[in-house]
Parts: C-alpha cells; structure tokens; sequence
C-alpha cells in the first residue's frame, strides 16, 4: 500500500458498526469530518499545554500540525496519530524557565533548547528501536506497564477538568449537561452521527449553554466580540531557542515518558484494530522525536502521540490514518489563523471540561483495554503490585525531586511502573 493508498470502506460497513483499519478510509466528505472532529478532540489539550508553560497557543496548533505529518511520512502512513502538546514537559519547562504562570514565557528560549535535546534523545531511541527490534522496549514496558501509563495520562488529567474547569455550581451542571449529551449522542444515535459523537456533543452543550446564559442570564454569557475582532491571517509567534545545559539536561528525560506513552498507544491501537502495528515502533518514535525537534526549534511545545485521539478512535471504531492527514492539514492551517484561536477561545470552559471528562475517561479506558486484550494476569502479585502503585502516583500526582528537578507524576508513575516491574521481575 502507497502513502496515500486507502481502501474506501462502503457504506454497508458504516451501517453494520464495523470497524475502519489504519489502512482504510470513509469516503473522503465523512473522513473530513472526522478529522475535523479529531482537531476538536486534541484543541483542549494541545492549547492549554502551551498556555500552562507560557507559549503561543496559535504556534502550538501549527507545530501540532507539521508534526502530525512529519510523523505520518516517517511511519509511512502505516500508524493511526496526531501529535499534540505533551503534558510531560509542564512541570519541567516550568521549573527550567522559572515560569511565573501568566501571559508569555520570558525565557522560553530556554525551554525549546531542552525540548530538543528531549527530542534527539527521542529520535535516537528510536532508530535503536528501529534497528534491533522492540522485544528489549517490550520486556522494560509489558503490557501490564504500557497498560498502566497509558491510564495514568487520562487519570492525571482528570482535576483539570474537575477543579479548574468549573467556577461555579452552574459550570459544574454544565459539565455534566456536556457529558450528558455527549452519551446521549454515542447510545441513541447511529451513523456518521455517532461516529463523530464528540463533536456533536460538544455543539449541542455549547448551544443549550448559549441559551442558559445569553439567553435566560443564568450564567456567564458566551462572550462573541473576541472572534468578530480576530483576523482571519496571521503568523504565530516564532521563537528561537537557547542551549542552556542545565535546562538541557532537566528536560531531556522526558523521553522516556514520551516513549512511553508511543508505546502505549501504539498497543491501544493494535488491541482495539487487530493489526499489529509493533514493526512500525522504530520509525513512530523517530517521527515523534523529530517533530518535538521541529516543534521547538520554531518555538512551539515538545509533541507526543495524543490519547485523546485513542478516546475518540475507541468511541467511533474508525482508525484510519487518512482522517489524521486530514486532521493535520486543518491544524496547519487553523496556526495562522487567529479567528480560529479565538472562536475555539469562544467555547464555554464548563463544556470544553465536560468534553474533558469524557475524554480523559476514554484514555484510562484504554489503558485498561491493554490489559483484557493482553490478558494481564493479576493473580500474579507482580502485575497486581506495580498497576495498583502506577495507578495512584499518576492520579495522586505523586512527585520526587532531584536537587532542581521534580519529577511529577506522569513521570514518576512512567518511572516507577519500569523500575518496579524491573526489580520485582527478577524473580522469574
């Protein structure tokens, strides 16, 4: 199969609920959608990363999208993702820059230095991948740690959406009016409607929201005059980095975790579709590796396959990678566009947290997945031991420091589910 060879899937198969594979496609009208639903699924993460660390969002959304397809060609378009701001690097690039937490990021050049040596040590690990084979990436990382991690990153986020996505009891109703529609949505619909559920949902919350509030006034109205005043062309802020080797070397073990989380995803993939993806491992970690270095020599985030994407693959059953080149060339485009940044700004906090909810939940729920379909056995204390531990360093946001660097706790879960399966393994 070609680069841009996808076997069209008829609309029989749509009907039936079956299943579309990284190496079909939808006709191309509902695969635009899809990838159109796919930018939506990954905005929430992919700009509050970079507003978190102090970095243009609009930039971020660009590099999101030239990594997306830096990573698409590199994998031959064999492997079903989109590259999204990673959360791994917050608490790094926070403590390398001495980040105040609002507006710009003064010394951001610092922090994009150490994205790309994150990025080298990345692209290294995969061409060792690529040339020796997986099996020594899969004995430190076995499904029951894979599986792990990868429930983790949804059970790290889950406060943001709880805590700081709710100002009041009325945001917390729609929270869950935006859930509530979202599974209305995925149970009581059918078709291309059900498929592109996340989006659908995220319409009608924002609709009944602008109803409740401009509306009825009962709460804070959906303020529009941001979008009117936004031009429709614009660059993104540029940024160009500094090598500071301090920085460097605080940043650049967030390889691992990136590894990690690639790794986990790239099994989600192969449980949920069947089609073992292991032999393009090399090669994906090579292309995310290379896009974080991309992404921070133009003065945008480190990038890593999104598993807000897995939620919304697992949700819809369509895995083709076509909808995430679609999906890539809309975020290319969307980067220089401020209009865009502000109608996405536009959207409720509330609903954006209730799409959340759903997505960080579909996450864990692939996490979890990776263990039924590898039949983790958890009557083996081993396995027992180091999920129960991973579980809760994720979600508790467990943290360690190391003189000036703090590891938290996505890293410290990542860490300590391979370092504690290492040690505890040594018995077999």
């Amino acid at each position: 199969m070609g680069l841009f060879d996808w076997k069209e899937q008829s609309a029989d198969v749509l009907a039936q609920g079956g299943v579309i594979g990284p190496d079909e496609r939808l006709p191309w009208p509902q695969t635009v959608v899809m990838g159109m639903q796919h930018v939506i699924a990954m905005f929430g993460a992919t700009v509050l990363a970079p507003i978190l660390m102090g970095f243009d969002p609009n930039l971020a959304i660009l590099m999101s999208g030239i990594g997306t397809l830096i990573f698409f060609v590199l994998t031959g378009g064999k492997v079903p993702s989109y590259l999204g701001s990673s959360f791994a690097f917050i608490g790094v690039v926070i403590g390398a820059t001495a980040y105040a937490g609002k507006g710009g990021n003064p010394n951001i050049g610092v922090a994009l230095g150490g994205i790309i040596a994150c990025g080298a040590v990345y692209t290294a690990i995969g061409a060792l991948v690529h040339a020796i084979g997986t099996r020594w990436i899969e004995k430190l990382m076995p499904p029951v740690v894979t599986g792990a991690v990868v429930a983790v990153i949804g059970l790290n986020l889950a406060s943001v959406p709880v805590k700081n996505m709710a100002a009041s009891n009325f945001d917390s109703w729609m929270q869950v009016v935006t859930f509530v529609c979202v599974g209305l949505v995925a149970v009581f619909t059918s078709g291309l409607m059900q498929r592109v559920l996340i989006l659908v949902g995220l319409v009608a919350a924002t609709v009944i929201y602008a109803l409740l509030t401009n509306g009825l006034g009962l709460g804070k109205a959906m303020e529009l005059s941001g979008i009117a005043a936004a031009a429709w062309f614009g660059m993104p802020n540029f940024a160009v980095p500094v090598f500071d080797p301090k920085a460097m070397l605080m940043i650049a073990p967030v390889a691992i975790i990136l590894v990690a989380e690639n790794l986990g995803h790239i099994k989600a993939v192969t449980a949920m579709t069947g089609k073992n993806l292991d032999m393009y491992m090399g090669r994906a970690f090579m292309g995310d590796g290379i896009a974080t270095m991309v992404s921070g020599a133009g003065g945008g985030t480190g990038v890593t396959t999104y598993a807000e994407n897995i939620g919304v693959m697992a949700a819809t059953k369509v895995y083709s990678t076509a909808m995430f080149l679609v999906a890539a060339i809309i975020a290319l485009l969307l980067g220089f566009s401020p209009k865009f940044g502000a109608l996405i700004q536009a959207i409720p906090l509330p609903v954006m947290g209730g799409i959340s909810i759903v997505v960080f939940g579909l996450i864990a729920i692939a996490g979890a997945r990776i263990w039924v379909e590898n039949k983790v056995d958890f009557a083996d204390n081993k396995n027992l031991i180091v999920a129960a531990i991973t579980l809760v360093l994720g979600t508790g946001d467990f943290t360690l420091k190391f003189g000036d660097f703090a590891l938290g706790g996505i890293g410290t879960a990542t860490f300590g589910a391979i370092l504690l399966y290492a040690l505890l393994n040594r018995k077999a």
